[in-house]
């Protein structure tokens, strides 16, 4: 991207009505609407990147027409963030002119004739070096018209990360898709999980001394895993950091190119390899992650010694908000109640150690990352965060707490997330969609791991400093291989128990 296109971006029209806004800081201020959440305040670096390829060419005005019957009605896509006379940061409703976030980038022709996949690549990794227009709602649509080897046309939504977290960002995409077989209805729903309440909830037995003294030892361990995560969490704080590897940034002063990446890999797989293991999805997904990493490691650091075994750690965000929460808020606004969701972030984390070896037989990675994941389970750290962000805000301020937030996870090596998406294959505005792959930037790490189910795949999302993976093509191939051996291992178990 030219130095002409990026003050373009730069300079694009406000979306703040001109009229309206005559009247002054002081008529805006009355206008206010809620406050930034603590959340929001501590991402304000952090932006989320969505790719969704269209088997079909782009029809501008059914796609303008419907962002603005849908996606732009919603409070945080029409506000714009305000200092109020408090001083804190406020929503202020704005109004909203969708062309002005309608991008459509004028590619290199001979660059899109040579590989049309690299073309798109490299501008959306160039989005990671452009600031945002902060006098218009924080998201944008930028638009691809050419083919490539996974779709006709190609959108790329970057959404700042205050607007809301995975969750309320994918309840958005749900209700403003339909069905690609039936465009008149909602697209299925994933399923509902097995723990549809809080996570600290133990089921109280029936009957029964024993059963009754297990249910009680239950929340001694909860207790005493907290404990554990909490010193864990503030060890990581002070002085608990990571040792170095390839998969660490080493200057986290400087701001870095980030390029965003992804790959398919088969969610039939993955369902079996969790059916033989007996485990979930998100822990075979661990276990993928955990060999991809050791795979790259040792090829690339020329290691002899294979039974050497690497800890790192992960930040993994979680959701906090209730499991039926996606249902819930579709169901509101398709009723017409949209203005009753709760929009936003509500975020925890966890600090996921991850374990960098190599194994003789590829399920041991799944078996470690089931017990890590379970360990995990059994804790309040995810609660404990998220109270502790906003306390650390309000108490000390926005400053103090990035700094902190910043400090924690320069301490750590990666991110990780995994989210489920439609099961079965949905329109964008009369666009059937074949991929969607989400990602972002903004943490100070030099590898953040997502991972995006839609109907039958599962997209590997990463983002990357370009810098640190220079040769991201292998990376991604790692996990691909990593899942294939994973799933002949399970395949190999599953016949022997049969024979057994």
């Amino acid at each position: 991207m030219d130095a002409a296109a990026a003050t373009t971006l730069r300079k694009r029209a406000l979306s703040v009505d001109t009229a309206a806004g005559r009247q002054g800081r002081t008529a805006l201020e009355a206008e206010l609407g809620e406050p930034v959440s603590p959340s929001a305040r501590l991402v304000e670096d952090f932006y989320i990147i969505v790719l969704m390829g269209a088997s079909t060419p782009l029809n501008i005005p059914a796609l303008r027409a419907g962002i603005e019957a849908q996606l732009a009605r919603y409070p945080h896509f029409r506000s714009i963030q305000v200092t109020g006379k408090d001083g804190n940061l406020r929503w202020a409703p704005t109004t909203v002119n969708v062309e002005n976030h309608l991008i459509r980038p004028a590619l290199d022709p001979a660059a899109v004739a040579a590989n049309p996949d690299k073309a798109v690549e490299d501008y959306v990794a160039s989005l990671s070096t452009l600031p945002m227009d902060r006098s218009q709602p924080l998201w944008e649509f930028h638009l691809f018209d050419c083919p490539t080897s996974e779709a006709t046309s190609t959108a790329a939504i970057r959404v700042h990360h205050s607007l809301g977290d995975g969750m309320s960002l994918l309840t958005l995409l749900m209700a403003c898709t339909r069905s690609a077989a039936d465009p008149t209805r909602l697209p299925a729903m994933p399923p509902l999980p097995a723990r549809t309440g809080a996570i600290y909830q133990r089921p109280r037995p029936s009957a029964g001394v024993l059963p009754f003294v297990a249910w009680a030892w239950s929340f001694v361990v909860l207790a005493w895993h907290t404990v554990v995560d909490v010193v864990g969490f503030l060890a990581t704080i002070l002085f608990l950091k990571d040792p170095h590897t390839m998969f660490k940034r080493m200057n986290h002063a400087e701001t870095q190119r980030k390029r965003i990446v992804h790959r398919s890999l088969s969610l039939d797989d993955v369902k079996f390899v969790k059916n033989t293991m007996k485990c979930t999805v998100n822990d075979v997904l661990v276990g993928v992650t955990y060999a991809a990493l050791s795979r790259y490691h040792f090829r690339k650091s020329g290691e002899t010694d294979t039974r050497k075994q690497i800890r790192v750690r992960s930040m993994l965000l979680v959701n906090l908000r209730p499991t039926t929460s996606l249902h819930a808020c579709v169901n509101m606004i398709e009723s017409g109640k949209g203005s009753e969701v709760k929009w936003g972030n509500e975020l925890g984390f966890i600090i996921l150690p991850f374990f960098i070896g190599l194994h003789d037989d590829p399920l041991d990675y799944v078996r470690k990352g089931k017990k890590v994941v379970d360990r995990k389970k059994s804790s309040l750290e995810v609660v404990f965060t998220h109270v502790a962000a906003e306390v650390i805000l309000k108490v000390f301020g926005l400053k103090a707490a990035a700094a902190i937030f910043h400090r924690m996870i320069s301490h750590t090596t990666i991110s990780f997330a995994n989210m489920t998406g439609p099961v079965e294959q949905v329109e964008f505005c009369g666009h059937p969609v074949v991929f969607i792959a989400p990602s972002g930037y903004g943490p100070p790490e030099a590898l953040t791991v997502n991972y995006q189910s839609y109907v039958n795949t599962i997209m590997i999302n990463l983002a990357l400093d370009e810098g640190r993976f220079p040769d991201y093509d292998e990376l991604l191939d790692d996990f691909v291989e990593s899942l294939k051996h994973i799933k002949d291992a399970a395949s190999r178990l599953g016949m022997h128990h049969r024979k057994a």
